[in-house]
């Protein structure tokens, strides 16, 4: 059986990153370098998200897909390092504890 990629399931992926970058709050101190790669992630991850909606919107699917998984995977990347305060939410994120 092949798999696909539907509308359904982006459209599901672009819902959880959206709450997620909703939900995360920079944790690095305004004047460190920290902070320089907190906003560097999250503007890597805010790029990707309009890039997959972007995809989305033209039919794209399969970059769409993978749009979305790069956003998510800067998300997750600056909430293990501890660059984003995410609340302790392990839904939304993959935390390291």
């Amino acid at each position: 059986m092949q798999n696909v990629i539907s509308s359904e399931k982006i459209e599901k992926y672009l819902r959880i990153t959206k709450d997620a970058l909703n939900k995360l709050r920079v944790a690095a101190p305004d004047r460190s370098f920290g902070k320089r790669m907190a906003d560097d992630f999250l503007n890597m991850a805010s790029s990707y998200y309009a890039d997959a909606v972007h995809f989305m919107e033209n039919g794209d699917l399969v970059n769409a897909f993978a749009s979305v998984n790069y956003a998510h995977g800067w998300l997750d990347c600056g909430a293990r390092l501890g660059l984003f305060d995410v609340g302790g939410d392990d839904r939304l994120f993959t935390l390291y504890e």
